[in-house]
């Protein structure tokens, strides 16, 4: 892809978001646009990174709109359409609505329901699985076997949630070791696809 059409991209994207600021939206947009910006290093490029950055800001959109606690519990990771969702929803309901929102936004080709039904967690639960998360992407960052860029990462109650591609079994298998070992974790869902 050329600069000339890589700019006009990131231009368009700029465009799209100025109606989200404006109505105070900032956080989400700028968190968009860091996406884009970061996952066009990985495998699917800049062109599936800001397809993917379509879908979130779509899901985003329609979550606001609903309900501002579910934009709020719920987590969305994206790789190539694929849509992983966890977190902690209030209720039963508000689980599957989350789910059914995913499906109306343009381009999602399967949804991951990982989402607990959990009203009882905790500030410092929250503050736990991000110091897991952290402690997973910083052991990815200094393995120089992983693609760390490849992966997203939740942990929604010490469990360790896994989306995007890999280069092999065996890069995803030391990825899942890196996970396993650090204190506290419970489990390692992958829905990593070896490429």
């Amino acid at each position: 892809m050329s600069t000339g059409m890589i700019r006009k991209l990131l231009v368009g994207l700029f465009a799209l978001s100025l109606p989200l600021v404006s109505a105070g939206c900032v956080l989400p947009v700028l968190g968009v646009a860091g996406t884009v910006a970061a996952k066009a290093t990985e495998e699917r490029g800049i062109g599936g990174a800001v397809s993917d950055a379509g879908i979130q800001i779509q899901i985003n959109d329609l979550w606001l709109k609903r309900d501002l606690q579910m934009f709020s519990r719920i987590n969305l990771s994206i790789d190539q359409g694929r849509v992983l969702l966890t977190g902690r929803a209030a209720t039963p309901d508000q689980r599957m609505e989350a789910v059914k929102l995913c499906w109306q936004a343009d381009g999602v080709t399967e949804v991951i329901n990982e989402i607990a039904v959990d009203n009882d967690s905790t500030i410092g639960d929250t503050a736990h699985d991000k110091w897991i998360a952290a402690k997973l992407r910083t052991a990815l960052v200094l393995d120089k076997d992983v693609h760390n860029t490849n992966y997203n990462i939740d942990v929604v109650n010490n469990i360790v949630y896994l989306l995007g591609v890999s280069h092999s079994q065996a890069e995803l298998d030391r990825v899942i070791g890196h996970a396993k070992a650090i204190a506290y974790v419970q489990g390692v869902v992958s829905h990593v696809r070896v490429i």
